[in-house]
């Protein structure tokens, strides 16, 4: 019945509705104003996910279904349609895509000339990578070819946005029908979505991730200004635009599991809740969101890398190895952390042909049937605003839905029909499944054969009374068939070829060839009850559709997400290290068998045979050596996406506290270099770069729980070669470009800081400004300067400079021409964090000497040593041993250089560097003298939590290498499967440094 009225509905119905409901275009002769009114009856019907009616009418009526149900009365003149054996489901919805809109084309970029204000013209924004202004609607056009594409899919409308920018403006739901645009368009403003990416901006401004985050918390305080008092002073579309946005879901677009915490936490500081699209890690870490957190799920599952050879197969991050094995488990993860969940097409690309395959993943990975189908429907349609028109079949609703073979959906399923605001759009002829089970084949009346047919109308064959079973080419077109098979199990056996065509319901008979060329006359008859081998298709294939149905189990995840995560987090406990030698860093110094005992994260007695409770874990100390973890004043480890904002003269408004990266391999082996805490600076690419983080090392925890308490702020100032961008090749106009122009914008800023935070007083409705407000807090002494400095000069003029307005340097780092003004440097009181033997890496650096920590200290400055490198940090132990090879020092002042000293100059000696009751529980244990090349730490402690144990290490090591090789025998299974594969290519990691690019 279906195909006889479908040609109408072709060439007429189609085109009639929509020239009816062009209300306010002239409708032109000859016109055909029948009404588009449908009746649909199917074998099964998801009026919503959990709302389902067997046997059962859809209604629809102007594009809107009027009614659904079990036996209600088709009225007359309804177009009916029988999809008696297929399912009807609410038609897709994808909740982020570029569908309709310009493509995102970047301009000519000027190689020559750094770009630093916007080109965009007009009252717009002052950063071009803000494009709040853009509305999707207004630039919406049908894409004929993409809207077919995604209804044979099953999808029926999407938001469509332009993914261009950090701020990317107005998102619309738009249907994906062929209507005029006037009709498509469901909902302008449906969206604000932002991203931390530029886009196509070429402006310098912002080149990081904390620049990033920087720029949209200035922006939130500039909207709000603008709407209270700030349009009295400069008129701005891009800020109204901003605030217009605000009142609409807010889509924010991230990219691994830590951006995904840091837009949550933006957005916690503003009052906005975002809807996280994702890169498919979100799972990595459950522990970062509160349950119903609401995420848009990408299907874009990796590849299986290439590790056929063994040395390649070594390059590969274990990350992405467990990240390959466990990606299509990412919506299930967060489904059942109490999370909601929308599955969108974004990110496929080319793979978009495996969607079907993909979702079965997604189902046979842990989410159930109903989710699977929710995060395709009620849920876009719920964080979209949309709800009361798409998502269900309820009366009113718009008339999206999907004709398909069954659900859930999975490889090789068929889309018959999408139908779009009440019209359809046919991908597949309806025609009823042929039955799944055996059939008598009767060739020419002598030769009894078996054919089985499967659920998926795949077909098998075998001969006579034989079990086994040939693999047959079986293909329909409405009710003719095809039908060859091997005569036997022969190599190169010769094909037996027949044609014929459906008589009755479940019989075909016809003609064709034997494997000899002869003409024969064949029929086949279906029989339920025939037993062949094994049990009958249709029962197997039950037995098959049960086990599929059964939830998977979900494994545990390490954390962090990598190499040397744990299970489980340790806790701190109540113990003792007995017998150990033990470096006090007080006055007592250096003690010999002496006891430390440890309660509650603090150090509690320091002394010999030491009384201690029942149940006190006892560590046997004898022998080794006991100290305060190294602190590192100056480290650039677990930064993500780039160490310096160096587009501007000052950036003070960034926070490396933003980007901090707990994921980093390298904070563990730090700690197993006995280092348990660290600055971590922003770089010196410019004169004022941003607020440093200091964290301690508690492996496995969430960037924020790595910030030590209530310390001090401080903030990275830098002088020479790499702020006045001496060796920054061609077309770099930043001011300034000489030292007499750094220590100009030293005097302007602070000078307007100063006017800056006199005005804020006198008016809070000033406008607020985080760079000056964070330079203003350095003249309030409320944040402190760790200066990147070489030369005596410099060193000099910004003593100098800051003494003028008020207040003193606190740190100079590398300093290595520190030891000639070290008497200057102890008058004014700052201290120095230097190389112990970095020299001659370039021109400003030639005049640096290994004693130059030494003098330093005799002159009176505290000194520390830094590391300023990944790999160093993990070796400060034997830099120490630099400062009594070089300069002399005693064993226990050297020391002091990477415990006691760096916490003085961050402020923190009240609390760690030393072991004194009371001071936090940062220990470490050494199996030799801690300045040796030979020493290795073997346990280290962090607020009394053991995060590092040599020999829990070997066995976390042998434990990776027998998971690196699963993954890798389950990969090489996938290529041999042929299966698709990626090549492997080696990830160099951030390791940052002062004067990284970025």
């Amino acid at each position: 019945m279906f195909k006889s009225v479908f040609a109408a509905l072709a060439v007429g119905l189609i085109a009639s509705s929509s020239l009816l409901a062009q209300i306010t275009k002239p409708v032109s002769a000859p016109s055909d104003e029948r009404l588009g009114l449908y009746a649909i009856t199917a074998k099964r019907i998801y009026v919503s996910p959990d709302r389902v009616l067997d046997n059962a009418t859809l209604l629809v009526r102007d594009g809107k279904v009027i009614d659904v149900g079990v036996g209600i009365r088709i009225p007359a003149g309804a177009v009916q349609v029988d999809a008696l054996e297929q399912t009807i489901v609410p038609a897709f919805i994808d909740p982020i895509s570029s569908y309709g809109q310009p493509e995102v084309k970047a301009g000519e970029r000027n190689w020559y000339k750094v770009q630093y204000d916007t080109k965009t013209e007009g009252p717009f924004a002052w950063n071009e990578a803000l494009k709040s202004e853009y509305d999707a609607a207004a630039n919406f056009s049908i894409d004929t070819k993409r809207a077919e594409a995604l209804r044979k899919l099953g999808y029926g409308a999407v938001l469509a946005h332009r993914p261009d920018g950090i701020s990317r403006g107005a998102a619309a739901v738009v249907a994906l029908s062929e209507k005029p645009v006037q009709e498509a368009l469901l909902k302008p403003k449906a969206a604000h979505v932002l991203s931390f990416s530029k886009g196509t901006s070429f402006q310098s401004y912002p080149n990081s991730l904390m620049g990033m985050i920087a720029l949209l918390r200035q922006t939130y305080l500039d909207a709000a200004w603008y709407t209270k008092t700030g349009r009295a002073e400069e008129r701005n579309l891009s800020l109204e635009a901003w605030q217009d946005l605000q009142s609409a879901p807010q889509i924010f677009a991230v990219g691994d599991e830590l951006e995904a915490v840091r837009a949550l936490k933006l957005g916690a500081e503003f009052g906005k809740k975002y809807i996280l699209f994702g890169d498919g890690d979100a799972y990595q870490r459950l522990d970062a969101f509160q349950s119903g957190q609401r995420f848009i799920v990408p299907l874009n599952f990796p590849d299986a890398y290439d590790v056929s050879d063994p040395y390649d197969s070594r390059m590969v991050d274990y990350t992405d190895m467990l990240h390959w094995e466990l990606a299509d488990a990412n919506a299930a993860y967060l489904s059942k952390a109490g999370h909601r969940v929308a599955l969108t097409l974004e990110k496929l690309g080319d793979k978009e042909k495996e969607f079907f395959e993909r979702l079965d993943r997604v189902r046979g990975a842990g989410l159930t049937d109903i989710e699977l189908l929710r995060a395709l429907t009620v849920t876009p349609a719920n964080y979209l605003g949309v709800s009361d028109q798409l998502g269900t079949l309820d009366k009113g609703r718009i008339a999206n839905f999907t004709v398909i073979d069954g659900w859930p959906l999975k490889k090789g399923s068929e889309v018959y029909q999408t139908w779009v605001q009440g019209e359809p759009y046919s991908i597949k002829a309806i025609e009823p499944k042929l039955e799944a089970g055996n059939y008598y084949l009767d060739i020419d009346g002598d030769q009894r054969y078996t054919l089985r047919l499967d659920e998926e109308q795949k077909a098998k064959v075998s001969v006579g009374g034989d079990t086994t079973f040939y693999e047959a080419k079986f293909s329909r077109s409405a009710d003719r068939v095809t039908l060859s098979f091997p005569q036997d199990t022969s190599k190169g056996a010769l094909l037996i070829r027949l044609s014929g065509q459906r008589d009755g319901q479940d019989n075909w008979s016809g003609m064709g060839l034997n494997s000899a060329g002869q003409w024969v006359a064949w029929s086949a008859r279906y029989d339920d009850q025939m037993l062949v081998g094994d049990a009958p298709a249709k029962d197997k294939a039950a037995t098959q559709k049960t086990a599929s149905a059964q939830v998977a189990m979900l494994p545990e995840l390490p954390k962090p997400f990598t190499s040397y995560g744990t299970l489980v987090l340790p806790k701190g406990e109540n113990f003792v290290v007995r017998g150990a030698t033990v470096w006090t860093n007080e006055a007592e110094g250096i003690l010999q068998t002496a006891d430390v005992y440890v309660t509650n994260g603090k150090i509690s007695r320091v002394g010999t045979d030491l009384n201690v409770p029942g149940g006190t874990t006892e560590v046997d100390g004898t022998g080794k050596h006991l100290t305060s973890g190294i602190i590192d004043e100056h480290s650039h480890i677990a930064i993500s996406r780039g160490v310096n904002e160096g587009s501007q003269e000052s950036t003070a408004e960034v926070r490396i506290g933003d980007v901090i990266n707990s994921e980093d391999v390298n904070i563990y082996r730090h700690l197993a270099g006995g280092v348990t805490a660290i600055q971590q600076l922003h770089g010196s690419a410019n004169p004022i770069g941003g607020q440093s983080a200091l964290i301690k090392l508690r492996w496995g925890h969430l960037p924020d729980k790595l910030k030590i308490e209530g310390a001090d702020g401080f903030i990275k100032f830098a002088l020479g070669e790499n702020v006045k961008q001496s060796n920054w090749g061609v077309g770099n106009t930043r001011y300034p470009q000489t030292r007499m122009g750094v220590e100009q914008v030293f005097d302007d800023y602070f000078t307007r800081a100063a006017a800056y935070a006199k005005t804020r007083a006198a008016n809070p409705n000033t406008r607020r400004d985080l760079d000056l407000e964070a330079i203003a807090e350095i003249l309030n002494r409320e944040r402190f300067i760790t200066c990147h400095s070489y030369r005596q000069s410099e060193i000099n003029m910004l003593m100098k400079v800051t003494e003028r307005h008020g207040f003193n340097v606190n740190t100079f780092t590398h300093i290595l021409e520190g030891y000639k003004v070290a008497d200057k440097m102890a008058k004014h009181g700052v201290g120095a964090s230097t190389f112990s033997d970095w020299w001659a890496y370039k021109f400003e650096v030639w005049d640096a000497i290994p004693e130059n920590g030494a003098i330093m200290h005799e002159q009176g400055v505290t000194v520390a040593f830094n590391s300023d490198d990944a790999e160093l940090g993990r070796r400060l132990n034997q830099e120490a041993g630099k400062a009594v090879q070089f300069g002399g020092l005693s064993e226990e002042d050297a020391w002091k250089f990477v415990t006691l000293n760096p916490a003085k100059l961050l402020h923190l000696d009240d609390r760690m560097g030393s072991i004194k009751a009371g001071k936090d529980a940062d220990l470490v244990l050494w199996n030799a003298h801690p300045m040796s090349v030979y020493a290795l730490a073997e346990k280290t402690w962090v607020d009394g939590v053991r995060y590092f144990d040599r020999d829990e290490m070997k066995q976390r090591r042998a434990s990776l290498e027998r998971e690196r090789n699963r993954l890798a025998q389950a990969m090489l299974a996938d290529k041999n499967a042929g299966k698709r594969t990626q090549p492997v290519e080696a990830k160099g990691g951030e390791h940052w440094h002062c004067d990284s690019e970025y």
